[in-house]
């Protein structure tokens, strides 16, 4: 929503300026940074690292999960069993060990997209400092990205991203 208000923002600047100047040529362009983004190189190295890392962290899940279905299965056949001392202290056990992992969980996903968007940032930049590049090699006045669900609406103008995907040497 923020990003809508701002293109909105940036539209009725465009409105206002071509209403006060008439002498001014506003150019714009667009690009998709999605598939721009999956073409960058780079980006299958900071991908494969993250599935490295996620699988670390799913392969520890599982394990704490594995705890806490054997830990589970053993209370429900021996609560017959189980003085109300033992059952009481067990479930508490099972509680804290289900707390364990869903905190775990929290943590795990906060820390995978930090690492995710440390990773991507410098292929990131440098996207955008090739897009600003053909951007002012180009004239565009401005450019906006048409990832889906960013540009609701767009009259004929300049897809730049096949001149960013030739700045960066990219040829797919």
């Amino acid at each position: 929503m923020k990003r809508l208000l701002q293109i909105a923002g940036f539209i009725i600047i465009i409105f206002c300026t071509v209403n006060t100047n008439a002498q001014v040529k506003i150019k714009l362009g667009y690009i998709n940074t999605d598939s721009l983004m999956l073409v960058m190189p780079g980006v299958d190295t900071a991908n494969a690292k993250l599935q490295a890392e996620y699988k670390t962290y799913q392969t520890k899940l599982a394990a704490m999960q594995e705890e806490l279905n054997t830990k589970y299965k053993d209370y429900q056949t021996n609560v017959g069993t189980m003085s109300e001392l033992i059952k009481s202290t067990t479930m508490a056990e099972l509680q804290d060990l289900n707390t364990r992992i869903e905190s775990f969980t929290s943590s795990a996903d906060s820390t995978f997209q930090k690492r995710r968007a440390e990773l991507l940032k410098p292929i990131q930049a440098k996207a955008l400092k090739a897009i600003e590049a053909v951007a002012k090699e180009n004239g565009f006045t401005y450019v906006f990205d048409s990832a889906p669900g960013v540009l609701l609406y767009k009259t004929e103008s300049d897809d730049i991203t096949a001149m960013v995907k030739t700045k960066l040497g990219i040829k797919k």
